[in-house]
C-alpha cells in the first residue's frame, strides 16, 4: 500500500481551503484553523482519509472492478485523464452526460454506435457513402469520441466513483447516490461532505494537490491490479500442472454396458462346445 506523506501534502498545498465566508459548516471537523481569513485543512485527517480511500480502491482493483474518475474542471481534467488512463480506468473529463449511470443502457448504445462507425471505416463501407453522409458520420464519430471515448470499455456500472470538486460534479454524485455506488471525493471547505462515502478533505483547486492525491490513489489501483494478475498466473500454472498429472494417475472407467457384455463373451466358447458335443 502506498503511504501518504504529511510533508508532501503540505508542500503541495493540500491544506489550503476556501475563504471563511464561503465555508460549509459541515466541513468543521476537517478544519484545523483559520489564517488570514482562509480556512486551513487538518492534514492529519487528510492522511487517514487518503489511505482509507486508497485501500478501498486497491481492493476493488484486486477484485477486477472498475472505478470511474470524474473531473471536468480545467485544472483537473488533464491530470485525471492521464492518471486514470495509465491504470486502465474509465474517466469523464468533458461534460458529464446526464443519466450516464441512471440510464446506463442508453449510454452503452451510443458507445456501440461509435464502434459500428469504426467497423464501417475498417471494412470500407464508409468509403461507399456519399460525401455529405461521410461528413455527417465523421462529425458524429468525433462528438461521440470526445464525450464517451474514455468510457468505451465500461461494460457495466462502475464499482465506485472518484470525484474532484463535489459542487461542480453534483449531478454525477446524485446519480451515484441513487444507485448506491460508493463515492470517493476530494472535498474542499466550501463543499457539503454529506453525500460522499469516502471524504478526502483537500484543496481541489490546485493542480499540485490534485496530482498528489491522484498519484497515491492510482498507485493503490496499480498494486491491486498487479496482485490480481499474479494470482491469475498462479492459478493458471496450478491448473496446467494438474492437467499434466491427470492422465498418468487417471484410472480408465469401463465402457457402459461392458460389465454385462464380458460374461457373455466368456460363456460363448462353453456354449459352442456343448453344441458341438450334442
Amino acid at each position: 500500500m502506498p503511504r501518504t506523506n504529511f510533508q508532501d501534502l503540505l508542500d503541495a498545498g493540500v491544506h489550503f481551503g476556501h475563504m471563511k465566508r464561503k465555508w460549509n459548516p459541515k466541513m468543521a471537523p476537517y478544519i484545523f484553523m483559520e489564517k488570514n481569513g482562509i480556512h486551513i485543512i487538518d492534514l492529519h485527517k487528510t492522511v487517514v482519509k487518503v489511505e482509507e480511500a486508497a485501500n478501498t480502491l486497491k481492493q476493488l482493483a484486486l477484485a477486477g472492478r472498475k472505478v470511474l474518475f470524474v473531473a471536468t474542471k480545467k485544472q483537473a481534467k488533464d491530470i485525471v485523464a492521464e492518471r486514470a488512463a495509465a491504470v486502465n480506468m474509465p474517466y469523464v473529463t468533458e461534460r458529464w452526460p446526464g443519466g450516464m449511470l441512471t440510464n446506463f443502457p442508453t449510454i452503452r448504445k451510443a458507445v456501440k454506435k461509435m464502434n459500428t462507425i469504426d467497423k464501417m471505416i475498417e471494412d470500407g463501407t464508409f468509403e461507399t457513402l456519399a460525401k455529405r453522409e461521410r461528413l455527417q458520420v465523421t462529425r458524429q464519430r468525433a462528438k461521440l469520441q470526445k464525450n464517451l471515448g474514455s468510457i468505451a470499455d465500461l461494460n457495466r456500472l462502475p464499482a465506485a466513483l472518484f470525484v474532484v470538486d463535489v459542487q461542480k460534479e453534483m449531478n454525477a454524485v446524485k446519480e451515484a447516490n441513487r444507485l448506491n455506488i460508493p463515492v470517493i471525493a476530494m472535498v474542499d471547505t466550501c463543499c457539503d461532505p454529506t453525500p460522499i462515502d469516502y471524504v478526502i478533505p483537500a484543496n481541489d483547486d490546485a493542480a499540485k494537490s490534485i496530482s498528489l492525491i491522484m498519484d497515491v490513489l492510482c498507485e493503490a489501483i496499480r498494486e491491486g491490479s498487479e496482485e490480481r494478475r499474479l494470482e491469475k498466473e498462479k492459478e493458471a500454472k496450478v491448473a496446467a500442472e494438474q492437467a499434466e498429472q491427470a492422465p498418468a494417475g487417471k484410472k480408465l472407467r469401463p465402457r457402459k454396458g461392458a460389465a454385462k457384455e464380458a460374461p457373455a463373451a466368456e460363456e460363448a466358447p462353453a456354449v459352442a462346445e456343448e453344441v458341438k458335443e450334442a
